[in-house]
């Protein structure tokens, strides 16, 4: 008798069960009796996917930055290099927004120090989007690490404001209007001309807000 394969809905049911569990109640909550519990299925068919307790808190990871690269990937690449970077936060916010709990667990869950983090590739496409701005002469600046620092700026400002939507403190219109308005103080920052600027982050955002 041949052994039955993996059913990838229970896969990603354990998945979403997972990020909902680490989101509320930290790592230390998961357990394969809980996990299995949560789905409705056996003990066996999370082993069956997972070798591990810890490979389903890496799987946890690496899926929610992968949907969230694939998410960047899709916005379309044009001729403004600045309104490229703002589609991109403004897709990461989306993303964020959309997927509360699982974004929680992106960053709530750490990976061992000696794994690479899957959220470097984020890092990547977002210093890759700065770097378009320089080149083309829209941010001043030719030093080796001002890529690195600005896209790192980029992120923490979408991540904020992502959690600050996931807090319910302002709603999500309101949030979205904030973020635009940053987004256009930030590259006037860089040393982005004003107007041009203001184009470039209204284009970006589409019709999503307006600031």
């Amino acid at each position: 008798m041949s052994p039955r394969s993996a059913d990838p809905t229970v896969r990603t049911a354990l998945l979403e069960a997972a990020a909902r569990l680490v989101a509320a109640e930290g790592p230390r909550a998961l357990s394969t009796r809980r996990l299995a519990a949560e789905v409705g299925t056996s003990t066996m068919a999370v082993y069956t996917h997972f070798g591990s307790m810890d490979e389903v808190r890496r799987a946890v990871r690496q899926d929610g930055f992968a949907r969230l690269e694939a998410d960047l990937d899709a916005v379309p690449r044009t001729e403004d290099p600045v309104a490229d970077l703002a589609a991109a936060a403004a897709a990461y916010f989306a993303t964020g927004l959309a997927h509360p709990e699982r974004y929680r667990a992106m960053f709530v869950d750490r990976p061992p120090a000696e794994e690479d983090d899957p959220g470097a590739e984020v890092f990547t496409r977002l210093v890759d989007a700065v770097r378009r701005c320089l080149e083309a002469g829209r941010f001043p600046g030719t030093d080796a690490g001002t890529a690195l620092r600005w896209a790192a700026e980029i992120w923490t400002m979408v991540h904020g404001m992502v959690t600050l939507a996931h807090s319910r403190l302002l709603p999500p219109e309101q949030v979205w209007s904030l973020l635009t308005d940053m987004t256009y103080r930030l590259v006037v920052g860089f040393g982005d001309d004003p107007a041009a600027a203001e184009s470039s982050v209204e284009h970006g955002y589409g019709s999503r807000v307006s600031r």
